[in-house]
Parts: C-alpha cells; sequence; structure tokens
C-alpha cells in the first residue's frame, strides 16, 4: 500500500514515521510513504497557496486550483493515474468532514493507494470539496491543520496492514472492531495497592474467560460509549 501526504509541513511526519509499529511497516516494504509540499504548486515568486476570503472574514483560505494540481500530480506521480484497476482514494481532513471510525481504518487498509490532503489556515476553497472522494474528521475539536489527522489516519491504517503486527489477530479484538469498547487487560502483579487481578483470568478456563471478557466489554461499551450500543 501507498499512502501520500498532501501538507505544507512535510517535516511534522519524519520523527513519527520513523518509531514503532509504523517504522516496522515501512522497513519491511509493506507501506510506502511520500509527502508532497503544496507549496511547490503555489503561484510566484513566494508560492503563494491562499488567498482572503471572498465576502470578507478572518484568516486566509486555501486555494482550491493550487491543491487540484498538487492532487492531480500525486496521482499521476505515483503511476495511477488513469488506471481503473488501482484502489484509490482522495481525502480531505478537514473537521466538518465524516467522523474517522475503525470500520473506515479498515476499508482504508484495503485500497492500494491513499491521499491524504491537509487543509490549513482558515480551511480550504469549498470547490475542493468536489475535487476529491471523501472529507474526513478525526474529532470534534479544531486543529491547526490536517498534519496531527493524517498522521492519525496513518498509524490506525497501517497497522492493520497484514504482516505489520506480529499478532494479527490481536486487531480483532482491540477496540471499535465490533462496535465494542475493549475488555479490561491485566498483568503482573496480581495484586497490587489491594486491587486484584478478577480471578477469573488466573482459572485457565477459556471458556469462561472469554464469556467475561464478551460481558465486560459489553458494560463497558454502554457506560462510556453508549452511541456504540445504537449503531
Amino acid at each position: 500500500m501507498k499512502i501520500t501526504i498532501l501538507t505544507l509541513f512535510p517535516e511534522m511526519f519524519v520523527s513519527p514515521l520513523g518509531c514503532s509499529i509504523i517504522k516496522r511497516a515501512l522497513d519491511k516494504k509493506i507501506l510506502k510513504f511520500k509527502t508532497v509540499n503544496i507549496r511547490d504548486f503555489g503561484i510566484g515568486p513566494h508560492k503563494t497557496v491562499d488567498d482572503r476570503p471572498y465576502g470578507g472574514g478572518v484568516g486566509m483560505v486555501m486555494r482550491g486550483d493550487i491543491l487540484d494540481r498538487a492532487i492531480q500530480n500525486s496521482r499521476l506521480r505515483q503511476g495511477f493515474g488513469g488506471q481503473a484497476k488501482i484502489r484509490e482514494r482522495v481525502v480531505l481532513l478537514d473537521p466538518k468532514g465524516k467522523l474517522f471510525n475503525q470500520k473506515i481504518a479498515r476499508r482504508f487498509s484495503r485500497l492500494d493507494h491513499l491521499i491524504l490532503v491537509c487543509g490549513h489556515y482558515e480551511g480550504v476553497d469549498e470547490r475542493v470539496r468536489k475535487l476529491v472522494d471523501e472529507v474526513i474528521s478525526i474529532g470534534d475539536y479544531i486543529l491547526t491543520g490536517g498534519e496531527i489527522a493524517s498522521l492519525a489516519i496513518v498509524d490506525a491504517v497501517g497497522r492493520l496492514l497484514p504482516g505489520v503486527l506480529k499478532k494479527e489477530e490481536a486487531t480483532q479484538f482491540e477496540s471499535f472492531t465490533k462496535d465494542l469498547l475493549e475488555h479490561p487487560q491485566y498483568t503482573r502483579p496480581p495484586v497490587y495497592r489491594r486491587m486484584a487481578v478478577p480471578k477469573i483470568l488466573l482459572s485457565g478456563d477459556h471458556k469462561k474467560i472469554d464469556d467475561w471478557r464478551k460481558k465486560q466489554a459489553m458494560l463497558r461499551t454502554k457506560k462510556v460509549r453508549p452511541d456504540l450500543c445504537s449503531t
């Protein structure tokens, strides 16, 4: 799989992607990653990428024509232009988009190429929404730009790729995989500050342990995320 990120700040991705599970995916060549500097497609000697909003307002808006060139160039440079058999999606990161979740992460992990477009300033020209396949948000809050959101998506998607995790079955039992939060986890010591590990987990009875975990996952979900129970 290839992930291309269109951003004004390519340097933000060097350290986060150079460690842990995503580094492993890159080292194994299971995942290929590239940043494209949107400013390379800017206008004039200063490579301008934004302008004042029509109708007035605070801040600057990223130009649609600039982003369009960056998007089309990324498709062609990856060798995917005009190839209908290639599974490719262009995603704009925007707080006004659909809320990102584990189901979307799994859908993205089945792509051949994912292009993430990071907005900045006061947002992007509304017409950009017609140039991308979908608009995604990672939560109901405002970030300075789409870079942190794109990192979250890269991490969530990358760890789902076959061969990345040592125990791929681990992803089947994580929170949100079945619209449930994950069950409680315990390790040594068996007792800490008078808090003991539930006896059922020490019983060795795998059927009872599995039933206990399912029940705990349901109880936790109802308490913390009741919205998931209604889906």
